[in-house]
């Protein structure tokens, strides 16, 4: 059977069993037939059968066990089924009638101990290897460089056995490189680097590993080495890595924008995805992560590189053991949890809110009384506003919370980089206005108020503590709004608190799909304290990177509306 036809059977085998099989696993299976229809592209055998050839003639494994407890030290490196259809995507599309391959990105993303990181590595190495008349360059980027060094370690093994006198290889305290100069025929070079910014951005290379990407915060690090690349028509940044435990962080955001691609709501042709993860409900859960079926979606080298039976143990041992349970689900089940501080889970506020689908327009025309929150402890920093209301629908209390932040412009930049906070991406999507100041300025909370308000939001009353913002609480009135002290005490701030928890747990809030409050909600560390009054804060404590900002202003704006549950007729009476 030629190599095309065994990517092929494994696209069908996971069509046809889909219950082994994740919803994203199934999702590029059927990218892939569609692709070999596709007159966009064609598809080139002969180099797809040389770089298995390679691969499985040239790699060897350099430690390890197989499922018998043999060594498989220097035993020939043989592709499974699944990494024979990776291979065949990335080696075989190429642009019709020319030498550009097509994809220039790719994001494998699998369960630890599936051989993700060697089979990387040789890949990489093949790109050298075809690429040498460009003079082909790989660097390899992780956290440290301990963790780089994983792929380089078996780079280097398996080069070392070449004895080739044109290969030099440098691995000492100062540098970790192998370097190859065949004279006229070319050269390549490889290197380990660690995740250093400042040592990044002068990089020029064709190849990419970005290793253990759940660790970064933000896009940064990924736009560096993208602009690495540039000199290069065939170039490949490599995306590896299990799921972690920020689930605002730059993979778990890059695995929504895969799904979007996968599910053929954004094109995207130079992006190769293969995911095995566990499916998970509408609320994020695992509905029984003991079922053999969701122990194998995420791991598809189960019965070569990992035991069933292990990972049986495994799954048994964190349903007994809860403090085991998130590394469990991160990095055996590949998905993503909230950190072991954070008090909410995000998924059940997506859950909630997706029941939902009003407009601003729609809710402004709803009779319902709003109430207002502002957050203005820190005006060179995040801000935040938010109006919460009741709406019954005829069966139930709809909670409905609308927020917008402010920032400073001047610090942007800065602070997007430095704490991983999308600033941008929320003002191009509306939930953020920056001020043209070193900090907000009070008039444009102000013009928010007043613009929900001339929007049809019938706004009661607008609660702050008057000690962070006293010019504030003068505009506001000056505005005609009616102003409420509300100091930030805990045993008051629980009622709010505990009202939006209960809403989300019965999927009767809704926040407009805001993807700021998302943010802000995982950020949220809490305490209960006595009578189960909760003190809540940022999940990394002052001086830390987390905003709440977005969630204050909203619990600040419950308690308002709680504290005029039943006056609504009177509140009503008012605006007519």
């Amino acid at each position: 059977m030629g190599n095309l036809d065994k990517a092929k059977e494994y696209a069908q085998h996971v069509l046809t069993h889909r219950e082994e099989h994740c919803e994203e696993n199934i999702l590029a299976a059927e990218r892939f037939f569609r692709d070999l229809e596709n007159p966009a592209f064609e598809m080139d055998e002969d180099m797809v059968d040389f770089v298995i050839h390679f691969i499985e003639n040239v790699i060897v494994h350099q430690q390890g066990d197989d499922m018998f407890a043999v060594s498989i030290r220097n035993k020939p490196l043989l592709l499974q089924p699944w990494q024979h259809f990776v291979v065949v995507n990335l080696f075989g599309f190429y642009y019709k009638g020319t030498n550009e391959r097509r994809f220039k990105e790719a994001l494998i993303m699998l369960a630890r101990k599936n051989g993700k990181t060697s089979f990387t590595a040789a890949i990489a190495l093949a790109y050298q290897i075809l690429d040498t008349d460009s003079g082909s360059k790989c660097y390899i980027v992780a956290n440290s460089v301990k963790q780089a060094m994983e792929a380089f370690g078996f780079l280097r093994f398996n080069v070392e056995r070449w004895n080739d006198k044109n290969i030099r290889i440098k691995d000492n305290n100062q540098e970790h490189s192998i370097t190859a100069n065949f004279g006229d025929e070319g050269s390549f070079f490889i290197q380990a680097l660690a995740n250093d910014e400042s040592r990044l951005d002068s990089l020029n290379g064709n190849v990419i590993i970005l290793d253990e990407a759940h660790t970064m915060r933000n896009s940064k690090k990924h736009g560096l080495m993208k602009k690495t690349m540039s000199a290069y028509r065939n170039s490949m940044l490599f995306v590896i890595s299990t799921a972690g435990d920020i689930p605002t962080g730059f993979l778990a955001n890059r695995l929504k924008y895969c799904q979007k691609v996968l599910k053929q709501l954004v094109t995207d042709d130079s992006f190769f995805i293969f995911i095995c993860k566990a499916n998970q409900s509408a609320d994020g859960d695992v509905v029984n992560y003991l079922d053999e079926n969701i122990l194998k979606m995420a791991n598809p080298s189960w019965g070569v590189t990992v035991s069933l039976k292990a990972l049986k143990e495994e799954a048994e041992q964190a349903m007994n053991d809860p403090q085991t349970r998130n590394e469990f689900f991160n990095k055996t089940l590949n998905i993503f949890t909230n950190s072991m501080n954070a008090y909410f889970n995000p998924d059940e506020f997506i859950a909630s809110d997706s029941c939902y689908d009003w407009s601003l327009e729609e809710l402004a025309r709803l009779p319902i009384r709003w109430y207002g929150g502002a957050d203005l402890s820190r005006l060179h920093d995040l801000t935040a506003a938010a109006l919460y209301g009741v709406y019954h629908d005829g069966e139930k209390d709809v909670d409905i919370c609308i927020t917008h932040a402010f920032f400073p412009r001047i610090n942007a930049q800065k602070k997007a980089n430095d704490d991983g906070i999308p600033l941008f991406g929320w003002q191009s999507d509306g939930w953020l206005t920056m001020s043209n100041t070193p900090t907000v300025l009070y008039d444009d909370i102000v013009k928010w108020f007043i613009k929900m308000r001339e929007k049809g939001f019938k706004i009661a009353a607008v609660g702050m503590d008057r000690k962070f913002g006293r010019e504030f609480l003068t505009k506001m009135k000056q505005a005609r709004f009616k102003m409420i002290d509300q100091p930030q005490l805990f045993y008051l701030k629980s009622e709010g608190f505990r009202r939006i928890e209960f809403k989300v747990k019965n999927k009767e809030f809704y926040y407009l799909h805001s993807d700021a409050y998302e943010y802000c909600v995982s950020n949220v560390r809490a305490i209960e304290k006595v009578d189960d009054a909760v003190q809540y804060e940022k999940l990394d404590g002052d001086g830390g990177t987390a905003r709440i900002d977005l969630f204050d202003a909203s619990v600040f704006a419950c308690i308002q509306a709680l504290a005029n549950l039943g006056k609504g007729g009177d509140v009503m009476r008012f605006f007519d």
